[in-house]
């Protein structure tokens, strides 16, 4: 995490999205340092110049105790997600990227239409998951490990038939994604059930009927 933040060409984006991995405020985070929530806030839009390692590290301290806290929730679940590497043969492919991409663009890349949500979001990469795969291979602790580097990515579900059972995993893991899309069906095919996760966990919602092998080659055309 303090590697990342240090190194990145944008660290106060990349603070801002370890602070929303572990669901912190700017409020929550300055309270626990005992700063104004302005300093954090310029520090992550960039209208202050970028911290130094000491305050980064101070940052990060901090958002660890606020998640211990708060009953260990991301740390367990990062914990569990790096525990094995999270190799998964044919049932997913994860993807990271360098810098963010808005997610308007992502979905003008793989053809997709919002169901439900807000476009205004960064991602740094995407998983791609056989639903079918997953259901009947992958054990329940072995979901977050699908995540990648980070969970600032889209989840993206190939096969799906109403997309209930992929928002459903996703409703009852402990760490969430920016997006999902759902591969293989319409908007208007999309379970109400799946809608209302979506909107409870205030995570966009897609749909694309992209096929699978294209994909990949969409999603990573520059």
């Amino acid at each position: 995490m303090a590697g990342e933040i240090t190194l990145s060409q944008n660290p106060g984006e990349t603070l801002k999205k370890w602070r929303k991995i572990f669901n912190i405020t700017q409020t929550e985070l300055s309270n626990y340092l005992d700063m104004s929530p302005s300093v954090i806030s310029d520090y992550e839009s960039g209208r202050r110049r970028s911290p130094g390692i000491q305050i980064i590290r101070k940052i990060i301290e901090a958002l660890i105790m606020i998640d211990e806290i708060n009953g260990e929730n991301v740390i367990r679940a990062y914990r569990s997600m790096l525990s094995d590497g999270g190799h998964f043969g044919q049932i997913c492919c994860i993807c990271e990227y360098d810098e963010p991409v808005m997610l308007s663009d992502f979905i003008n890349r793989i053809d997709a239409c919002m169901v439900c949500g807000c476009m205004n979001v960064h991602i740094y990469g995407y998983t791609i998951i056989d639903s079918l795969k997953a259901i009947l291979e992958l054990l329940p602790d072995q979901f977050h490990k699908m995540y990648g580097r980070s969970t600032t990515r889209a989840l993206i579900f190939t096969g799906v038939t109403t997309g209930r059972s992929p928002m459903v995993a996703v409703r009852v893991s402990n760490l969430k994604p920016c997006a999902v899309v759902l591969q293989g069906i319409e908007p208007s095919q999309v379970d109400g059930v799946a809608k209302k996760i979506a909107e409870l966990e205030h995570i966009p919602l897609l749909a694309t009927t992209t096929p699978v092998e294209k994909l990949s080659l969409c999603l990573n055309q520059r």
